[in-house]
Formats: structure tokens, C-alpha cells, sequence
């Protein structure tokens, strides 16, 4: 990769770390079911409006909508939800951190799933040290409740599912913009009725000014600016490079808690971290390689 293509992938770890850090502020006056509808339905928005300026048409057919809701319920509802609902418990830099297990699942879901993608020796030893770092981390005693680390796990098997599941719009023809437009469209449609029956967010106070910013935040920059860059990446640096964003992820949320949050990692919480990245970068394979050669 390049320099600016370096750049953008570290922009793109930054915006989707604060993810967390926005969600954290937000978690304290909003619901969280509202907060994934508020945050997949104002990016629907930004993201419509950034297809008309780039003139990319959204498909008609009935199966392509149908697959959007099917990402959508896995990629954005589910784990949006579960994961919102968590940092009412978890830190911020702790939900990063179990968040990025998700390749761990990732590699499971693919050998069980596909044909192409079976278990190699390296992201076999990638999965155990990433369920190693996972107990290691959940074992941590002022971690929070186990069902909030758990909700963190289920959403990183949800996003797993949808890793596989997306794989079909490529071979439908769906450009990666309307792919993205489209899953969060029906997110929002699946999240409305939800939020409005078991939340009745009407029924909460106004949330303040900086509650407010932080949304507006998650839904341009985490959301809408974050999936521009992440298929600008793609297209021009290849999936394998962009995947490198699962790595710097947790580091940035970590360091954006500690400042701005006051939150802190005991010293069982940052060895489950790194034990998850060596997991990680055994999945990705890329130091593997570099000791073949």
C-alpha cells in the first residue's frame, strides 16, 4: 500500500473506533435500540444522498432487496443492538476489544459455510489464542456482567454470518455503495418497530448538546465517512490490506477512552487484548509468510 492508502486505513480505525467512544457518551441519555436506528437511519440518509452525487442508481429487484434486508438484519441491527446494549456496562475500550474477536468467528463460520475458505493450521492457532484472549479478558474481575461481554461475542458472530452472507452481491452485480445504502435502509426499517415498542423513546427526557454531537458523529464519520473509506480502500488496495483495520481498531478506542473518557485497562484486560491480536495477525497470516520466505 501506499502512503495514501496507509493513511486512509488508519482514518478508517479512527472513525470506527469512535464508534465506541461516541456510543459510550450516548448510551447515558439514549436507548440503545435507538441509537442503532438513529445511527443506521442518518447514515441511509448521508449515504443516498452521496449516491445521487456520484450518480450510482440503487437496484429494483426484488431478491437484491431481500439479500439487503438479510445484511442488514446481521451486519447492522443485530449487532449494533447488542453491542450498545453492552456499553451500558462495558467500557469502551473493553467492548473494542471483544469486538475485535470478530475474525475469530469469521474463520470458524467460513470453514463451516463455504468451500474455499477452510481452516488452516495458522488460523487455527489465530482461534485459539483469540478464545484464549476472550477468557482471559471476560475473567478480568471489573469487567462487567458476563451477559454484557457475551452480547459483544454474539455480535461478532452476527457479524461473521454477515461476512459470508455479503459475498452474493458481487456476483449479483450490487456496487459496494448501494450494497452499503441498501443494508442500512432495511436496518432502519427492521430497528423502527423495536425501538418505538420496547424503548418508546418519546417517553425520555431531550438529550443534551454533547449527547447530540456524539450522535451526529457516529452517524457521518462512523458510518457513512467510515464505509466510503472502507471500499476506497478495497477497491484500490485489495481486501486483505483493508482487513488490516481489525488490528488497529482496539488500540485507538483504548486510547480515545483513556483520554477523553477517563476510563482504564487493568493489566488482565491489556493481556487479553494482546493475546487477541496474536490471534489476529495469525488469522491474517501476513508475519507467517514473511518467515517462509
Amino acid at each position: 500500500m501506499d502512503l495514501l492508502e496507509w493513511t486512509m486505513l488508519i482514518a478508517l480505525a479512527l472513525v470506527w473506533a469512535g464508534t465506541f467512544f461516541f456510543a459510550a457518551i450516548a448510551v447515558v441519555e439514549i436507548p440503545p435500540l435507538t441509537i442503532a436506528f438513529l445511527r443506521v437511519s442518518g447514515a441511509a440518509l448521508v449515504l443516498l444522498l452521496a449516491l445521487y452525487l456520484m450518480g450510482i442508481l440503487m437496484p429494483r429487484e426484488g431478491s437484491v432487496w431481500a439479500a439487503f434486508f438479510g445484511m442488514g438484519l446481521f451486519n447492522n441491527a443485530i449487532p449494533f443492538s447488542l453491542i450498545f446494549w453492552a456499553q451500558t456496562e462495558l467500557t469502551s475500550g473493553v467492548a473494542s476489544i471483544l469486538n475485535a474477536a470478530m475474525p475469530v468467528f469469521t474463520v470458524i463460520a467460513a470453514h463451516l459455510l463455504t468451500k474455499d475458505e477452510k481452516m488452516t493450521k495458522m488460523r487455527f492457532l489465530g482461534v485459539v489464542l483469540g478464545f484464549l484472549g476472550i477468557v482471559v479478558l471476560i475473567g478480568s474481575p471489573i469487567s462487567g456482567s458476563i451477559w454484557a461481554h457475551l452480547a459483544i461475542l454474539a455480535a461478532g458472530i452476527s457479524y461473521a454470518l454477515a461476512s459470508i452472507f455479503g459475498k452474493r452481491f458481487a456476483q449479483m452485480g450490487v456496487k459496494p455503495m448501494a450494497t452499503a445504502t441498501g443494508q442500512v435502509i432495511c436496518s432502519a426499517i427492521i430497528l423502527l418497530p423495536f425501538a418505538l415498542i420496547l424503548e418508546r423513546p418519546w417517553t425520555n427526557a431531550s438529550p443534551s448538546f454533547h449527547v447530540i454531537q456524539a450522535m451526529i458523529a457516529m452517524i457521518s464519520l462512523s458510518t457513512a465517512f467510515a464505509y466510503f473509506l472502507y471500499f476506497r480502500i478495497l477497491s484500490t488496495a485489495g481486501a486483505t490490506n483493508v482487513a488490516l483495520v481489525t488490528l488497529l481498531i482496539p488500540p485507538f478506542a483504548v486510547l480515545l477512552g483513556i483520554l477523553f473518557l477517563n476510563e482504564t485497562l487493568t493489566l488482565q484486560q491489556l493481556t487479553g487484548m494482546f493475546i487477541i491480536t496474536a490471534g489476529l495477525v495469525s488469522i491474517d497470516g501476513r508475519v507467517a509468510r514473511l518467515f517462509k520466505k
